[in-house]
This record gives structure tokens, C-alpha cells and sequence, in this order.
């Protein structure tokens, strides 16, 4: 009989009151088969991170699979920092926020190499983050007027150097014990396209650590889902799934706070833009599920569920989600074609 591929997991980011063993026990009790929490679930609240004998434990004590590490949080700081943005603030403790900037990335960058090294320790090999704004913040906001080069500067050439010599270190390592760092392709960081995702990898002469974390739900500016992710497909190991509504007449670009005003909003799974279902096929079809179960050793890949909504609760958000995900994209997949049955017997 065919099998499923797929099985419900939950992005602990969201969650990050209930800590790791709150985010284990709703997981559990809302029918996930795995959790990708956190780093900062993964801290022990002395400045370092949890032994990899707990945290292990405590997966095991639920029957769960561990699902990855969500690392959106240093890594965007680090190659950000250099920027002196003040958005980098609720993702460094307090002390570090008051050092230069040089500071603050050298701390995120030696964060990153610890929390690599409990990830290989764990046998994580799939990182889920992106990258900071390397580029700087005019090429960040992708708005394709004229000055981004001039007299004495490029922009462009100047952020290619940036972001291959200040990630070198991180990528060496992550190499060194053969993890994915799997960029989540969005707006506002290192790479808001496919098409800039590849100018990464050219970059930095096709290095194999160099992933990408799928999520459809940030493909909302012409590019659509399908477009993105094919172009990308080799390079395809982690995935979250969530989808949005995009309100027509509304800027999708504009300086508005609310998420209930927005242009675009995340929404819960069954009722967005996104059929996810097709979603779900295109994933199978890209070979991501085969890609993750290869490199971790497992049967069957996770679909991380990300509860973020304009509207609904975040607990009922991912309860929901991983309701959907369950009763909906984790189905046998076809070993051949629906023609083989057609036709007499021979």
C-alpha cells in the first residue's frame, strides 16, 4: 500500500512562552508528529544552551520527532548588525544590545557556530533561518529606482562581497558537519527572490550548505509560489507551511503597524489564497521530502506549521493547522500513473 510522506509538525517560534517542554506538550496533544522549536527554547538561561541529553529526552518522552531548529532569529541579526538597526534589539540580550555593532555581530556570529554545534550533536542537519539585510537597506526595500550604484559605488557589488566575507566562517562550519543553512526566501532579507537566492549560491562558487526553507506564504509580490520554488528545487531541504490573503486595493507596501490593516495578512491554513493542497504536490514534485528524509536519516519528512494570523489566536491557529496538515496534505503518494490500472488484464 502507498505511503505518506509527509507527517504535522509546529515552528515553535510563535510559541516561545510556552518554552521547550510547553511547545512538546501542545504539539503532542494537538496531533503533530514532530516540533522544530526555537533556539531560544534551546537556551538554558545561564548564557549557554541545554544539553543535547535534555532536549533529546524530552522529545522522547512525547514520542516526537525533532524536526529541525528554527535559527531565523541570530542569523538575521548577524548579517544585519553591520546596518546598526534598532529592530535587531528583541533578539539579543540586553548587555550585548548595547555594544557597536561590530560587537553585536561578532556575539552572533560565535552564537550561531554553539547553536550549530548542539544542532549536529542532536543530529540536525537542516537549519531553517535567512539571512540578514548583507545588501544594506536600499536594496532591501527591492524598489528598482536608480541608486543603488554612482560615482565611486555599487551597492549591488558591494553587498556580494559583504555577504561572502562575513558569512564564510558560518558556512565553513555548517559544512564541516554537513548541515543545510536553509534560507527562508522573504522580503526584507538576504534574498527576497528566487533569482536573488541564486545570485547567492553564484556568489559563493556553489556552496553546497547554502539551502532553502520553503514557505509559500511570502510569495505575495508577482513571484508566485510555483515560480519561486522550482527555480530553486535542488536546493530545497526544509519547508514551512502557511498561507495569506492578499486584500485587493490595498499596498502591499506601507508604513502600517497592524497586521489587520495590512495589505497582505497570514491567515490560518484552509481559508488563505494558497491552495495548499497543490502546495503540498508542487513539494512532492521538487523532491523535497525525499531530500530532507536523505540527509536526516528519517521516514518521512515534517510539513511545519507556522501559526501566524492577522486574526485568530496563535494557539488555534496551529491546533488548526495541525489538524489540516494531517487530515489533508500528509496523503499515500501515487508510485505511478493513475493509466496503469486501465485496460484488461494481460
Amino acid at each position: 500500500m502507498a505511503q505518506a510522506c509527509f507527517h504535522p509538525s509546529i515552528e515553535g517560534a510563535q510559541h516561545g512562552p510556552k518554552g521547550l517542554e510547553g511547545l512538546l506538550d501542545f504539539a503532542k496533544q494537538s496531533g503533530a508528529g514532530g516540533a522544530q522549536p526555537s533556539n531560544f527554547m534551546l537556551e538554558d538561561g545561564k548564557g549557554g544552551f541545554k544539553s543535547a541529553a535534555e532536549i533529546k529526552g524530552a522529545f522522547e518522552k512525547r514520542g516526537l520527532h525533532l524536526d529541525g531548529i528554527s535559527m531565523h532569529c541570530p542569523f538575521w541579526v548577524h548579517t544585519s548588525a553591520w546596518t546598526g538597526t534598532k529592530s535587531m534589539i528583541p533578539f539579543i540580550p540586553g548587555d550585548v544590545a548595547k555594544k557597536s555593532t561590530a560587537e553585536i555581530e561578532a556575539w552572533a556570529e560565535s552564537y550561531i557556530l554553539k547553536a550549530l554545534d548542539l544542532a549536529a550533536e542532536l543530529g540536525v542537519k537542516i537549519v531553517p533561518m535567512f539571512w540578514g539585510v548583507a545588501f544594506g537597506w536600499e536594496l532591501a526595500t527591492g524598489y528598482p529606482w536608480g541608486f543603488w550604484a554612482g560615482p565611486g559605488f555599487d551597492l549591488l557589488k558591494e553587498g556580494q562581497e559583504r555577504f561572502v566575507s562575513k558569512t564564510a566562517k558560518i558556512r565553513q562550519h555548517a559544512n564541516s558537519q554537513g548541515q543545510y543553512l536553509c534560507h527562508e526566501i522573504h522580503p526584507g532579507t538576504g534574498a527576497m527572490c528566487a533569482d536573488d537566492f541564486n545570485m547567492l549560491v553564484d556568489i559563493c562558487d556553489g556552496d553546497k550548505c547554502l539551502g532553502v526553507n520553503v514557505d509559500p506564504s511570502h510569495c505575495w509580490e508577482g513571484e508566485s509560489w510555483e515560480t519561486r520554488f522550482l527555480k530553486v528545487a535542488d536546493r530545497c531541504y526544509g519547508c514551512h507551511i502557511k498561507n495569506h490573503v492578499i486584500r485587493p486595493g490595498f499596498p502591499l507596501r506601507a508604513m502600517q503597524p497592524g497586521w489587520q490593516q495590512r495589505g497582505m495578512q497570514f491567515c490560518d491554513l484552509p481559508t488563505g489564497d494558497i491552495n495548499m493542497t497543490r502546495f503540498v504536490e508542487l513539494m512532492i514534485t521538487i523532491g523535497y521530502p525525499q531530500k530532507y528524509c536523505s540527509v536526516m536519516g528519517t521516514a518521512t519528512a515534517p510539513m511545519v506549521v507556522e501559526a501566524e494570523s492577522a486574526h485568530r489566536d496563535v494557539d488555534a491557529t496551529s491546533a488548526n493547522g495541525i489538524a489540516y496538515v494531517r487530515d489533508n496534505c500528509c496523503f499515500p503518494v501515487a508510485t505511478g500513473s493513475f493509466e496503469d490500472g486501465m485496460g484488461s488484464e494481460k
